[in-house]
């Protein structure tokens, strides 16, 4: 994908060849057009088992005599594109010389390796929930959580898109509003289902006991106010926007899962078992509690569901 997108912003995709000779111009059919646009980039320009989708522009097919087009991406966005009507020449992009252009969009900060210090370190940690890293992670992340506690502000937040289909919108929901408005039960609930082997989110409510009336009441509002099921719904097999955390994304320029975020900047920590993990929060206090002093597992925890440990380096993600 990330091949494509570079081919289209780059230049000018040259659709056909020359003949060699003068060749007489034949204006195709906005279809013919489209048709020929869409075999060209999956058949050229995409990785095996990828592809795009070309579509009309309805409201405006022919413009200054060309096609406009949108080419759907597998992440849910779209680029418009036009092509000339004898099917020759896909222009990735226009510019209209009487608009002013819009200042180019800031380059997402880099993850640093320490975070500026606090009195009360804010940490803030985007996954996806049935993303094995992010699992990964969270397993990681737990044990640090219960021995800090109220020293630091701890917050699980999602990635503004989803990779895992349906399980993933409504599990994602569902944490969300745990969280929310029954805390007190959340870390015990997502202990639970993240080491449950087949991801058990009922048998894990019922363990916890999570107040599912209030919890679904919960799910319905929060998935009215940010039209989750509506655009998951419109997304037609893409990755359709979870827009809960999208402000806080944008913020940190997430990418994917898992990130890590402390005191407002993007943290990439050594390693994802949990003393590394204490290790990158501790750093951000201005003032250490005793709690920074223990030791905690340097074992990594496995990627996915269910207990067990890996080996290796932990640099697996989501979407990124």
């Amino acid at each position: 994908m990330k091949k494509l997108l570079f081919l289209l912003i780059m230049g000018i995709l040259i659709l056909t060849g020359c003949s060699g000779g003068e060749a007489k111009t034949v204006k195709l059919t906005p279809e013919e057009a489209r048709v020929k646009a869409e075999n060209y980039i999956n058949e050229q320009l995409m990785p095996d088992g990828q592809s795009v989708e070309v579509s009309l522009d309805e409201e405006n097919t022919e413009v200054s005599g060309v096609y406009k087009v949108k080419v759907a991406l597998a992440n849910g966005s779209e680029l418009s594109s036009y092509i000339t009507t004898d099917g020759k020449y896909l222009f990735p992009e226009s510019v209209d010389l009487d608009e002013k252009q819009e200042e180019p969009a800031e380059t997402p900060p880099e993850p640093q390796a320490n975070a500026p210090k606090s009195d009360k370190p804010k940490v803030e940690l985007f996954v996806m929930s049935h993303c094995p890293y992010g699992t990964q992670i969270e397993k990681g992340m737990l044990p640090v959580v219960e021995l800090l506690g109220d020293k630091i502000d701890y917050q699980l937040k999602f990635v503004d898109y989803l990779m895992h289909g349906e399980k993933e919108m409504k599990e994602e929901i569902a944490q969300y509003c745990i969280q929310k408005e029954q805390n007190n039960k959340f870390i015990n609930y997502l202990k639970c289902f993240i080491y449950s082997a087949d991801a058990d989110s009922s048998g894990c409510l019922t363990q916890t006991g999570v107040n599912t009336s209030q919890l679904n009441s919960c799910i319905a509002q929060t998935d009215k106010e940010f039209k989750i099921t509506e655009e998951f719904n419109k997304s037609q097999g893409g990755y359709p926007p979870f827009n809960i955390y999208k402000s806080e994304n944008d913020q940190y320029g997430v990418q994917g899962s898992p990130t890590l975020v402390i005191n407002q900047t993007q943290i990439q920590p050594a390693g994802r078992d949990s003393q590394s993990l204490l290790n990158a929060i501790c750093s951000a206090f201005n003032n250490l509690p005793e709690e920074c002093s223990q030791q905690l597992s340097t074992e990594m925890p496995s990627s996915g569901f269910g207990a067990g440990t890996a080996s290796g380096s932990a640099s697996g993600d989501c979407g990124s």
